[in-house]
């Protein structure tokens, strides 16, 4: 089992009048950060049904039988929560714009994690190697518009930060609209001890790029350390609300792959002692089946030459005429029957 540790996260409203982010632990695997949206509260309840109804699905479930299906069925559920909260809404509040909200998700057990995300709230897969050194080995790639522009190498990622529609997203969770986002699932199974998993609101971002936070984890080995820091450079950068959580696995995926002297080792055996090749099997398996199918052929066969040679030796009844003196001879037999039959009725 993947055992996680020195989890911690920041809920903060930031220079806005209310929060719309929501945060939620769903046990010490499955952690989840939404951004709401859609004006004055509205976007508080959007994010808040999605991490409820991710807790009520999700809560009892056996971690060691997590898998990609279960991550997808409860996406449904979550969707179907929001379109209730909208419709109890709109009943209500009518007129009311629209609300929805991004999903960034993360599911840690022993066999690998899954990261998903919907919109622009973002997965980081972050691991300091013994030397020091931070890399990004995971960044979830945003869906909004300036994502799509630097993608196409229209401009950069500098140029974006100032774009004035940084802000648009191109995929959210939104309710009763007909059409249900999926989400961008990224697995993987290359998860070691001290790796961090790091999931943040776009408020976040405003403050602390790539770069930044990278620098962050390479100087304090301590995550409260690193939360902290990450507080201070938003409190006083971020205009949005900003939220995240900081999760350190303790102990990573056992056997995520040989390393290359174990490859190596598993390609001379199968050099040396090839196996035989799978398809000999039903090759042997069919060429069984056509030797019975000839040899009934042939027993049928010869069954039916027996029965005409038979027919062939038996005397055709039909075929036979009788010689003139066997005609005269029952003729003669006949006229003297007669000729008795009527002396004696005569004589009587």
């Amino acid at each position: 089992m993947m055992k996680t540790t020195k989890i911690f996260s920041l809920h903060e409203t930031g220079m806005r009048d209310n929060n719309e982010d929501y945060t939620v632990r769903v046990n010490d695997h499955c952690f989840i950060v939404c951004d709401g949206m859609g004006g004055h509260e509205n976007g508080e309840v959007a994010s808040r049904a999605v991490c409820e109804s991710f807790v009520a699905t999700l809560r009892d479930v056996n971690p060691e039988y997590f898998d990609q299906k279960m991550f997808e069925g409860a996406l449904t559920v979550a969707y179907n929560a929001l379109d209730k909260e909208d419709s109890s809404l709109n009943r209500t509040m009518p007129g009311n714009k629209k609300m929805g909200t991004t999903l960034a998700f993360l599911y840690l057990n022993h066999r690998q994690a899954l990261m998903a995300h919907i919109g622009d709230s973002r997965i980081y897969h972050i691991r300091k190697s013994e030397t020091g050194e931070t890399s990004i080995l995971y960044k979830s790639s945003d869906h909004s518009f300036v994502n799509d522009l630097i993608k196409s190498g229209m401009i950069t990622e500098e140029e974006a930060a100032r774009h004035p529609k940084r802000n648009v997203i191109t995929r959210v969770m939104q309710p009763n609209t007909g059409k249900r986002y999926e989400a961008h699932i990224e697995i993987t199974r290359d998860v070691k001890a001290n790796d961090r998993f790091f999931l943040c609101t776009d408020g976040i971002l405003e403050s602390v790029d790539d770069r930044r936070l990278c620098n962050l984890i390479s100087e304090n080995a301590d995550n409260e350390a690193i939360i902290k820091a990450i507080f201070d450079l938003c409190k006083e950068n971020s205009r949005d609300n900003f939220s995240a959580w900081l999760v350190s696995v303790q102990e990573g995926v056992k056997g995520v792959a040989p390393d290359i002297d174990t490859k190596k080792k598993i390609n001379e055996e199968i050099t040396v002692n090839p196996p035989k090749p799978p398809h000999l099997r039903p090759v042997r398996k069919w060429l069984l089946v056509c030797c019975v199918a000839v040899l009934f052929f042939l027993f049928h066969t010869l069954k039916v030459c027996v029965r005409i040679e038979k027919r062939k030796n038996m005397p055709n009844i039909m075929q036979y005429e009788p010689t003139q003196e066997e005609i005269d001879k029952v003729k003669q037999e006949s006229i003297k029957q007669f000729i008795n039959e009527y002396e004696n009725r005569n004589q009587n």
